[in-house]
């Protein structure tokens, strides 16, 4: 599985205090660290950065390149000027990278497509419209429609063109996680060669107390490969998500999580429900994740207590 690195992010605060004050060492020990934990791209995001995302976004870039050299880099803002400056600065160097992100929205479009174009960058493109947020797989698929139709337009080949289907929280909006899976699987089908595909893991469990987010995750995580996701934006340092990547990867059944994944994996790819029959609910860690399995398939009610009922 190809995991896009989420952890350089300026929503934390020591990362925001880090590139405030330009301070090199801790960025690039977080860098290190999500290269040495199996991440296959790291996302750069700097928010709007409206005044010196010019400058910051190379500078962020040498900063990576340091502790990683060659490794494929995430543009992540919506500034424009900071993502040109961030393209420029990976071509000199030689280096992947990908636009995160652009919508359905024609300006965002404007914006960003050419830039993907210029610099032969791959690009994510969020199936959002000025609308609002699609809630049914048909919606995303007619807006990723449209992303597609925007690729030929400025020649970006579909295996650049990354469909993000927009993943919502299991908590209050739990019926839209099958929708997201179907999405991911339509999305496979909508043109030859099929674009690619990638999610923003962590939203299915945003505002979900800590204890219980990772589970969440990596058990939704192990549904969208099923489904052909082909890449995600998630927390490379997750042991146990990594681990539910290697049992599904490699085929291990050799425990009995190993089997119930593997089983909750070859459900989701023939489209059937999950079978209970292979868990054992008297092991903790196979009824928490049957549990969790029942509220992404929208069978049980989630609340934050979901896996003590």
């Amino acid at each position: 599985m190809y995991i896009i690195g989420e952890n350089i992010h300026i929503i934390s605060s020591k990362v925001k205090a880090a590139v405030l004050k330009r301070d090199a060492q801790y960025l690039q020990e977080l860098a290190k660290a999500q290269v040495d934990h199996g991440a296959s791209m790291l996302d750069l995001n700097i928010g709007p950065q409206k005044k010196h995302g010019h400058e910051l976004m190379p500078w962020l870039i040498d900063v990576v390149q340091e502790v990683a050299p060659g490794f494929p880099i995430s543009l992540d803002t919506t500034n424009a000027n900071a993502i040109e400056a961030g393209l420029k600065r990976c071509q000199e160097l030689g280096i992947e990278a990908l636009i995160n992100s652009t919508t359905a929205d024609p300006d965002r479009i404007a914006l960003a497509m050419p830039l993907a174009a210029k610099y032969n960058a791959k690009i994510v493109a969020l199936t959002l419209g000025k609308t609002g947020m699609p809630t049914t797989a048909d919606a995303r698929v007619e807006l990723a429609m449209q992303l597609i139709a925007a690729a030929d337009e400025y020649g970006i080949p579909y295996d650049h063109l990354y469909l993000d289907p927009l993943v919502l929280t299991v908590k209050g909006t739990q019926e839209h996680a099958p929708e997201t899976l179907n999405a991911v699987r339509m999305f496979k089908m909508l043109v030859e060669p099929a674009p690619m595909s990638t999610v923003g893991l962590s939203n299915i469990s945003n505002q979900v107390p800590e204890e219980g987010r990772g589970l969440i995750n990596r058990t939704f995580l192990v549904m969208l490969m099923a489904a052909g996701l082909d890449t995600a934006i998630a927390d490379p340092m997750d042991e146990a998500q990594n681990e539910f990547i290697r049992i599904v990867e490699e085929r291990d059944e050799s425990t009995g999580v190993g089997r119930l994944l593997v089983a909750l994996y070859d459900n989701v790819m023939a489209m059937e429900p999950f079978n209970p029959d292979v868990v054992d609910m008297d092991d903790p860690a196979q009824s928490d994740i049957y549990k969790t399995i029942r509220v992404l398939e929208n069978q049980g009610i989630f609340a934050d207590s979901y896996l003590r009922l």
